[in-house]
């Protein structure tokens, strides 16, 4: 299988850069803080949690407040796992065989195209820079072939920040349901949407051969707990990635299920939080941006907390995003780490975050005096 290039990047640079502003996850909390958000009950399961195995689903309560994240499933509906990246991996295993056929959106993740490939065909279709980044149905369609099985998409999008629309997002269901199609949401970012009337409606409630991926470490800021989950009406489907799961995680981390109850019951004061965290820096990202026109050409994302700028500089991007993290010691994902295998991608885009607090404000500051430095002509 091919090198997961953006983790083999962050195996290098990740905890050793400076300024590390092409995070993809928002502001953390300690333990501590979290607890104090718990009720007393709460707060005794998790003092006196005896650190054996859990099962294989995910504790009880959690499924119930996973469910409740949704308007119509319940806990038979949702299996946990450990993070998304095992319920990618899973769900691609279990799904596709050799024989079918799959469509993905392009830039994406990359383990939604290169674990698909190692099982079967797959085709790309992309996302449109020119478009606001936005999937075209129709490109959808005409990639549809006999065998096709299923379609994967990502929204909030990662890296661009895109959102569907509601009426294309019923068009592309109503599509799947035609060609009796599996479609696979990514929705790790539902949530921190910059406007809250783009949310999307999560795919497993309107669809019934929809599943919905999702996690803690995104949108809540919480990646340390390793929680994550699929949710379906099709309750087959989850058995099959169950049984996937024997061979790979087997079952979650106890305390991590304890501390995701209370982050879920108190989902709404996180997520308020950290809507109102991203509003604040999109802005502050946007001043910098606007002082350096003839650099960065800029579209503001609408969902989640990363964004997928073009650099217009004279040096290129790669050269960019090197100087920048040898000299001021910012790193940002450039766009070779986003390169599909399936089509061509942006090659002048790079990735940059805006879901932290404190490390976003320097790293902002620093990129600043960076490009003041050896960019000054190009200012405003």
């Amino acid at each position: 299988m091919r090198n997961f290039e953006l983790e083999t990047f962050f195996s290098t640079w990740e905890f050793t850069a400076r300024h590390h502003m092409t995070a993809s996850d928002m502001e953390s909390m300690s333990v501590r803080v979290l607890l104090s958000l718990a009720d007393p009950q709460d707060r005794e399961d998790f003092g006196s949690l005896r650190l054996g195995y859990t099962q294989t689903w995910g504790a009880d309560d959690l499924r119930e407040l996973v469910a409740g994240t949704y308007e119509t499933l319940s806990a038979e509906n949702v299996l946990c796992l450990a993070g998304a990246g095992e319920g990618i991996y899973a769900a691609m295993r279990v799904l596709l065989e050799p024989k079918d056929h799959a469509i993905v959106v392009v830039p994406n993740y990359q383990s939604a195209e290169t674990i698909a490939l190692e099982v079967c065909e797959v085709t790309g279709v992309a996302l449109h820079e020119e478009h606001n980044w936005q999937l075209d149905i129709a490109e959808v369609e005409a990639a549809i072939r006999p065998n096709t099985r299923l379609v994967s998409i990502n929204f909030p999008h990662n890296p661009t920040g895109a959102l569907m629309a509601h009426d294309e997002l019923a068009a592309l269901v109503e599509l799947c349901r035609k060609h009796d199609l599996i479609l696979f949401s990514d929705e790790v970012y539902r949530g921190v949407e910059l406007e809250r009337d783009d949310r999307m409606t999560q795919v497993a409630d309107i669809y019934e051969k929809g599943i919905s991926l999702n996690v803690m470490s995104k949108a809540y800021g919480m990646p340390g707990l390793r929680i994550g989950w699929v949710a379906s009406q099709d309750t087959d489907a989850l058995q099959k990635i169950e049984r996937y799961k024997h061979y790979l995680s087997i079952c979650n981390s106890g305390p991590s299920e304890r501390l995701a109850v209370v982050a879920l019951k108190h989902r709404e004061t996180i997520l308020d939080r950290n809507r109102a965290l991203v509003a604040r820096n999109v802005v502050k990202l946007e001043a910098l941006f606007n002082d350096f026109p003839s650099l960065f050409q800029w579209q503001r994302p609408k969902g989640g907390c990363v964004a997928f700028p073009k650099y217009t500089g004279p040096d290129g991007v790669e050269a960019f995003c090197k100087s920048l993290l040898k000299d001021s010691g910012v790193l940002l994902l450039p766009a070779s780490v986003y390169k599909s295998e399936l089509m061509d991608t942006p090659v002048d885009n790079f990735r940059i975050g805006f879901g932290r607090d404190a490390v976003f404000e320097e790293g902002l500051k620093a990129m600043r005096s960076h490009l003041e430095t050896h960019y000054g002509e190009f200012r405003r």
